[in-house]
């Protein structure tokens, strides 16, 4: 296949949904012979909110030091090859068609025909394994302990915060949704975790207990170095991930950690794409996530309101959501997603009742963004992380490959 031809293949397996079960993901690694190396490192990354800035971190320290890095993330926001890379350097089209031609010969003929995120983590495999690398850093998926990426044995699990997500995957109850996170701990392995809502920790410490793991709880953010990512929550990321590496075993030198902190580069984490008008991005999919992110705004920007670009997908808490975005927005332009699991201003229900008198619809990111500029006030781009990618799509002129994903 052509490059083109393979994203277009990949793409078509979204039809086969989620499944999560470690059998599946576990048989098309070992079919595709994509299992790391014995010398390989593996750190494994759940949580619900800072994931995949947690993994940007450790990535950006552990090259900082010198070691030869595969990190592994998802959704991506506008390149489906931004989901792999290794020492910093995104998967080449030839490589990733090469790649994922091999896996649809292997897989054309199975009576249960993998998923699109099963064959992104077995292409990811293959890849950190031809280009022999020495850490691998995995981001979950979804949940964790069902998650495709604990098909992977892991030499240091991570946990970030834990809340409210996925309800209808996951579970009811943070208890219930803490389980399915700290289901990345394995036997032996060190386990590093933020502090947690009390509910969520007692799961974590006794799933640790159960796994004879031992737990660190990291409670506090990183003080003496400066780190590249807005916010205080991330300063409180940086010290899950030096704490990671330090259980890793890796020599850690100040002039390194204090490079890999204040070089790390996340894409779509309160990232400034505009001066004139200030235009800031930023994923708010959940409640917390939310609450984050206006609490950064504030020790950006003080008072100063932005006209907040917001989309959603279905099963999410938009009410939730909003109720901590109406704080700082002046106004909130609702906007729908590329997506047919897109939430339209028409499909609000009587819970934003309370913040309708800031919400305007719009047709589509451009509309939003035009009705945005006719305000003259800063934006804010938040929502979906699919949101931020068809964003991104619209000012790079790239692409766009909906995904949901």
């Amino acid at each position: 296949m052509t490059y083109s031809e393979s994203i277009e293949w990949i793409y078509s397996t979204q039809s086969f949904g989620v499944k999560l079960g470690l059998d599946a993901p576990a048989e098309l690694l070992a079919q595709s012979l994509a299992y790391p190396n014995g010398d390989t490192k593996v750190i494994h990354v759940a949580g619900t909110n800072g994931k995949g800035s947690t993994c940007a971190l450790i990535d950006s320290v552990a090259r900082a030091h010198g070691l030869r890095s595969g990190l592994f993330t998802s959704p991506h926001l506008i390149d489906f090859r931004e989901r792999f890379r290794v020492y910093g350097e995104m998967i080449s089209e030839a490589e990733t068609a090469r790649y994922l031609t091999e896996i649809r010969e292997l897989v054309c003929e199975w009576e249960h025909h993998p998923t699109f995120f099963e064959i992104a983590l077995a292409l990811g495999m293959k890849f950190f394994r031809d280009k022999e690398v020495e850490l691998i850093i995995l981001e979950t998926g979804m949940g964790g302990r069902l998650d495709a990426t604990t098909a992977v044995p892991a030499d240091v699990c991570v946990l970030t915060p834990i809340a409210m997500d996925h309800s209808q995957y996951l579970g009811n109850t943070l208890a219930e949704i803490a389980g399915e996170k700290a289901g990345i701990i394995i036997s032996g392995s060190p386990v590093i975790s933020a502090v947690q809502d009390r509910a969520a920790s007692r799961v974590i410490a006794e799933r640790a207990n159960k796994m004879r793991a031992p737990l660190t709880l990291v409670k506090g953010p990183v003080e003496v170095y400066g780190v590249g990512l807005a916010g205080a929550h991330q300063r409180e990321n940086a010290a899950l991930a030096l704490e990671a590496l330090q259980q890793l075993g890796v020599d850690m030198r100040y002039d390194s950690v204090k490079d890999g902190l204040r070089n790390v580069q996340w894409p779509g984490r309160f990232e400034i794409t505009s001066e004139n008008p200030l235009t800031v991005i930023d994923g708010a999919h959940n409640p917390h996530a939310a609450e984050i992110l206006v609490r950064t705004w504030k020790e950006q920007y003080g008072e100063v309101k932005p006209v907040v670009i917001f989309g959603a997908i279905e099963c999410k808490d938009i009410s939730g959501v909003l109720a901590h975005l109406i704080e700082i927005a002046e106004k909130v332009i609702f906007t729908p997603i590329d997506s047919p699991k897109s939430i339209h201003y028409e499909d609000l229900d009587e819970v934003t009742k309370n913040v309708r008198d800031k919400l305007l619809p719009s047709s589509s990111i451009s509309d939003a963004l035009s009705i945005a500029k006719d305000l003259d006030m800063p934006i804010l781009v938040t929502g979906s992380i699919y949101m931020l990618g068809e964003y991104k799509s619209l000012i790079s002129k790239a692409c766009h490959y909906p995904t949901s994903q």
